[in-house]
């Protein structure tokens, strides 16, 4: 969608919240939590927003909530949209741009995913340092959008140095174990199969899963500082001698989340530059 559809959404929802956020917060599956603790909140459905779809994904509201969180002005995305349920990328990254134009610098991300990386466990966290695209297109094809970026956008520090060592910070000022790693995205919707997971970790991946990396390229593409987190909801496949549910990873991340949650309101409460 074109410059002037992502002015009409952000001006609608400029008029139904409240200050100018400064944050963004994207919700994955199960990790809704964040949001029903937001203060002063103002709840927008995507359904009411123009241009935008709606999420179709289990555990995910698909609404906006617009408040304070960590004593600063947020929008959350309670719920995202996937490229599996049928949506252009160009409607995936609309968000993104809309919560630009509102005035978001930096952007929060979550996910649930799963553990490539053997030495990992169900219920770990991690924080993303890098991602490897592997759905096999891009949110940036196309004309360029000008008003947000370069034709050509850098990814050298997608994922914001300064906003990681935060992170690290605040994970140790509060006894939470963080791991590091580089996250996978695929297409889904189906879970990735043995042989695919061992081809992943030797590209490097240490997590995988079917959302993410669009927002992160579109949130660098407009010069947004970025900050994620994958949530260990399971094992990848060939890892453990089980089959893969969405029931488990919706069950895992909601009872990690809190977890998650107390270590993203300790960042935002100390890193002055969120």
């Amino acid at each position: 969608m074109g410059f002037e559809q992502v002015q009409e959404a952000a001006a609608y929802v400029r008029e139904r919240i409240g200050e100018e956020p400064r944050i963004g917060i994207i919700l994955g599956s199960g990790l809704g939590g964040i949001a029903e603790v937001i203060e002063d909140k103002h709840v927008i459905p995507y359904g009411e927003i123009p241009h935008f779809v709606c999420s179709t994904a289990p555990g995910h509201k698909g609404q906006f909530v617009a408040g304070r969180f960590g004593g600063k002005p947020v929008i959350c995305m309670q719920g995202r949209l996937h490229f599996y349920e049928g949506h252009a990328l160009s409607d995936i990254i609309f968000p993104v741009r809309v919560m630009k134009l509102l005035g978001v610098r930096s952007l929060i991300v979550t996910n649930a995913a799963g553990g490539v990386n053997t030495g990992f466990q169900v219920g770990d966290l991690m924080l993303i340092e890098d991602h490897i695209n592997f759905m096999g297109t891009n949110p940036l094809i196309g004309p360029n959008a000008a008003e947000f970026g370069p034709r050509f956008c850098d990814m050298s520090y997608t994922y914001t140095p300064s906003l990681r060592r935060a992170a690290e910070a605040a994970a140790e000022k509060l006894g939470i174990s963080l791991r590091r790693g580089v996250y996978l995205g695929c297409t889904g919707p189906s879970y990735e199969t043995p042989a695919e997971i061992r081809a992943f970790r030797t590209l490097g991946a240490d997590a995988v899963g079917m959302s993410t990396v669009p927002e992160a390229i579109a949130a660098s593409h407009c010069g947004l500082k970025v900050l994620a987190f994958s949530l260990i909801t399971n094992m990848a496949a060939g890892v453990l001698d089980q089959p893969l549910s969405e029931e488990e990873v919706i069950e895992i991340g909601n009872r990690r989340g809190a977890e998650l949650q107390r270590l993203i309101t300790q960042i935002v409460m100390d890193c002055e530059e969120l």
